[in-house]
């Protein structure tokens, strides 16, 4: 029995550490939801880290978020964007040469203004190991603005010039959280403009290397949660059936209008 135990303790100090992935926004959308659904009978590990990269230009749009545009409709018709709903609320999101992040946390604060300071600060601490240093933001809530970096939040980070360079949204279910954003990295102004309307914040040069923006952003995590330690894993067989099952019931691209 205390064998048991000593293990079950042991995987309270787990991070699962996916390596990056490009691919598809239902894919990405579907790994990050199994992963919260594994937090839930998994006892195996406490969290859940990854980063990853989307194939093609993607706008990711909210979980409650109602207005889809009839620009980005004329814009998957010309082949040049596609579209998929996120498990998090939030606003629209361009995912265009950027990276991409996931957490989930089993048992995180439950005020949710408290789980976002805590990783946000994790962010900020990484980012801030790249040589730049960004702030919570302070902006109110605007559901009117469907981009999601035209407001910054509390749940937000950005630059001295007040430029937003990462926007964060939740999901939370049973009390575990996934938290995932996205950090530009080298967005196309043309398409950018396009979708909102309005020129991509102006993007750090210290942030281009994606492999030097990882690396900083694991070094920060082991910081920010100095008892935790980072697992490998890879999706197996059974995590790829599951993977499917729910790009087939909650992720379907949006291809008929």
């Amino acid at each position: 029995m205390t064998n048991k135990n000593n293990e079950n303790k042991n995987n309270l100090n787990k991070v699962l550490y996916l390596n990056p992935l490009k691919l598809s926004g239902p894919e990405q959308m579907a790994i990050d939801l199994h992963l919260l659904e594994k937090s839930f009978t998994d006892n195996n590990f406490y969290m859940a880290v990854r980063f990853y990269t989307w194939d093609g230009d993607w706008v990711s749009i909210g979980k409650n978020q109602k207005e889809i545009s009839e620009k980005w409709i004329k814009l998957t018709k010309k082949k040049k964007l596609r579209l998929v709903r996120r498990p998090s609320g939030g606003n629209a999101v361009l995912h265009s040469r950027g990276l991409t992040y996931a957490l989930i946390w089993k048992d995180p604060p439950k005020n949710k203004k408290e789980s976002y300071l805590k990783t946000n600060q994790w962010l900020k601490n990484g980012l801030k190991k790249a040589g730049v240093d960004l702030f919570f933001g302070d902006q109110p809530i605007n559901i009117s603005n469907i981009n999601c970096f035209g407001t910054s939040t509390s749940a937000d980070l950005i630059d001295k010039d007040e430029e937003k360079q990462i926007g964060s949204a939740q999901f939370w279910k049973k009390g575990h959280l996934l938290q995932h954003g996205e950090i530009l990295i080298a967005p196309s102004k043309q398409l950018w403009k396009e979708v909102f309307n309005t020129d991509p914040p102006r993007i750090k040069k210290e942030l281009i290397k994606k492999e030097n923006v990882m690396k900083f952003l694991k070094e920060s995590f082991t910081s920010t949660w100095p008892n935790l330690k980072f697992i490998d894993y890879k999706l197996n067989k059974k995590d790829k059936e599951l993977i499917r099952y729910l790009i087939k019931e909650n992720f379907q691209e949006f291809t008929n209008y």
